[in-house]
């Protein structure tokens, strides 16, 4: 635990056992892909790059000119391993309180700071990070793509989802499916059907047994579950930086990477108005 420096805080293992739940707890609300995704891990802090796809022999182009032979090179794209972290306080008073008189510890800093890390998770795994050169369940290349239009019209919700089946059929990926959609358009599903008492996202649970998700993404996107493992290094928890005699400050991290086995087990839901 010495890259957490717990110990220089001060607190029993009964507060850290609270704060990690408390972190835990509050960041699982908010996490969608890591429900569909295979997740491997952790494997620990020093995992800082991942190998990705197989290893290649690399032709030199001078070869064939020279007269000498060449060593052959061989070697793999490597993908970063990004870590998440966000900061926070715990009041050195109220801490002291909840242990010398039993008062409530309040420990909404804490989940704060844990569910801003789930959203950036989630906002990785979607969307990528183009300046670490990693891509998202929306953005690589290679995914199949269809239209969704106005969901207003349940009959197109249905449509739009059974044609994104249908591409990612024709990939050779038939399912199980799991459903990430924007906000508005997985509230919109939340209404019966004309002549049934069956909700249309029910209908659409049936499609995709993998599960329906609100999630951080344009449209929406539908992913077979083989399309990629998220590998996590050190999985979330919660860690001691200091102690400025007013508060304990605290930080909440984990450090994980998407791997894409295979872009076409994707299909993105795009806007029509967007395209």
């Amino acid at each position: 635990m010495s890259d957490l420096n717990r110990d220089a805080a001060g607190l029993d293992d009964g507060i850290w056992e609270r704060i990690d739940a408390a972190a835990l707890e509050a960041a699982a609300e908010r996490l969608t892909a890591r429900r569909f995704l295979e997740v491997d891990g952790p494997y620990g802090l020093g995992l800082t790059s991942l190998e990705s796809g197989p290893e290649a022999r690399i032709a030199d182009p001078d070869a064939a000119s020279a007269d000498a032979e060449l060593a052959a090179t061989v070697g793999s794209r490597a993908l970063p391993v990004p870590m998440l972290q966000q900061p926070c306080a715990l009041s050195v008073r109220r801490v002291e309180g909840h242990r010398q008189l039993s008062l409530p510890l309040d420990l909404r800093p804490v989940e704060d700071a844990a569910e801003a890390v789930a959203r950036r998770e989630e906002r990785m795994i979607y969307h990528g990070v183009p300046q670490l050169g990693l891509d998202g369940l929306t953005t690589v290349e290679g995914r199949a793509e269809a239209p969704c239009g106005d969901w207003s019209d349940l009959s197109r919700a249905l449509g739009d989802v059974l044609e994104a089946v249908n591409r990612l059929d024709a990939n050779g990926f038939g399912g199980p499916y799991a459903l990430a959609l924007a906000p508005a358009r997985y509230n919109a599903l939340f209404r019966r059907l004309e002549g049934s008492d069956m909700l249309q996202v029910d209908h659409l649970r049936r499609l995709c047994e993998a599960g329906l998700y609100k999630a951080p993404v344009d449209g929406g996107v539908l992913v077979d579950t083989r399309a990629g493992t998220l590998t996590v290094g050190q999985d979330l928890r919660v860690g001691f930086s200091a102690n400025d005699g007013v508060h304990l400050k605290l930080f909440v991290s984990e450090s994980l990477v998407l791997l894409l086995d295979d872009p076409a087990a994707i299909c993105t839901l795009t806007p029509s108005s967007t395209r």
